[in-house]
């Protein structure tokens, strides 16, 4: 198994992550397949740090964004970078929901709308860790009845694996002692010229769906499935992130860019091919794979430039994507929309494959 105590491939080292929150021990974890990837975890958000895969000349790059350290996690102002999501990924409008008519209030930490579980959610809580073995780790966490405002104790595991095929898979299981929202998701930020390059805007994104979720000022769904067909939406065919994003078009106003779902043609509840994006630097491609009905495309429009990664650069405004696959924004609010509610004897899953290779593979 992998020395932990020594500085791994990405240059982080266990010791930087060593540090105790709430009673907890937070510490780094390295996974690495046949091939050399890489792939970095720390249980804090149980967040991943650091993805080596190779590009064109074979020469490993770190493809997300996040820190060196621990501290540097805790007191950033950018807190999903490589973050789990929940209990509910996404908005929530005004941050309120019924279920078995009892309406539920949540924070407003994305005024007027509930964010991604809210300031406490499970980016922000250390996960129980385990390694399995040299190219899986299990993450477990029990979600209290109330926490951060959603009925029932919540447990969740996800087991984080970087497999022989170069796929980091994440597969998530949760169950509910009282019917609550389960809606999971992975919030990395990628760069596949390597982190903490200037832009993605020269990437070529494929999405395999033919709809997308227009949304209010407050980014909350307004119900209707829109078509992409002739719309600065359309990713049916790889083109430039950058080709349309500024166009005079309301939903990439509201986005200040794309901050989008977009609605998959694939089956829910089969893995089925989401998205491409390759960049044409490294010739690095991230195909993505999921069972959910959705997939999230943001396009960093409100990186700044102050936060510094791992290497020392700056983050700058669209350096990064990201492709959350989950369920439907404000899903507990529309009842067109493919329920997230959870029951007692049920079992939430979800799995997500990143895929890597190269362009013309």
């Amino acid at each position: 198994m992998t020395n932990q105590n020594s500085v791994n491939q990405a240059g982080l080292k266990k010791t930087d992550f060593e540090k105790e929150l709430n009673g907890k021990p937070i510490s780094l974890w390295t996974l690495t397949n046949s091939n050399g990837l890489e792939l970095s975890v720390t249980n804090y958000g149980a967040k991943v740090v650091s993805l080596l895969v190779p590009q064109i000349d074979g020469e490993l790059v770190d493809v997300v964004t996040g820190y060196n350290n621990i501290e540097d996690y805790l007191n950033s102002g950018e807190i999903y970078f490589g973050a789990a999501i929940g209990r509910y990924g996404n908005r929530i409008a005004q941050g309120k929901f019924t279920l078995n008519g009892v309406e539920y209030t949540l924070a407003q930490n994305n005024a007027p709308n509930s964010l991604h579980g809210g300031p406490g959610g499970f980016h922000a809580v250390v996960w129980d860790a385990v390694q399995i073995d040299e190219q899986t780790l299990e993450l477990s966490y029990l979600s209290k009845d109330m926490e951060e405002g959603f009925p029932g104790n919540l447990k969740v595991k996800m087991i984080y694996k970087l497999t022989n095929d170069d796929e980091f898979v994440i597969d998530y299981y949760a169950e509910t002692d009282k019917k609550t929202l389960c809606n999971l998701t992975n919030h990395s930020y990628f760069n596949l010229s390597g982190e903490g390059s200037e832009t993605i805007l020269d990437h070529f994104l494929q999405i395999n769906a033919d709809g997308f979720l227009p949304t209010d000022e407050t980014a909350i769904p307004t119900g209707a499935i829109e078509p992409v067909e002739e719309t600065p939406m359309n990713f049916r065919k790889p083109l430039l992130i950058g080709s349309r994003i500024d166009e005079n078009f309301e939903a990439l106003k509201y986005g200040n860019g794309y901050d989008h779902n977009y609605v998959l043609n694939g089956e829910r509840g089969k893995v089925e091919w989401a998205a491409t994006v390759c960049s044409p630097v490294t010739k690095i491609c991230m195909e993505v794979y999921t069972d959910q009905p959705g997939i999230q495309l943001y396009t960093g429009n409100y990186m700044d430039g102050s936060q510094i990664g791992k290497t020392g650069k700056a983050y700058l405004k669209r350096s990064a994507f990201c492709l959350e696959a989950q369920a439907f924004p404000d899903s507990p609010n529309q009842p067109a929309f493919p329920s997230v509610a959870l029951s007692p004897g049920e079992v939430y899953r979800q799995t997500t494959v990143h895929k890597f290779g190269l362009l013309g593979e």
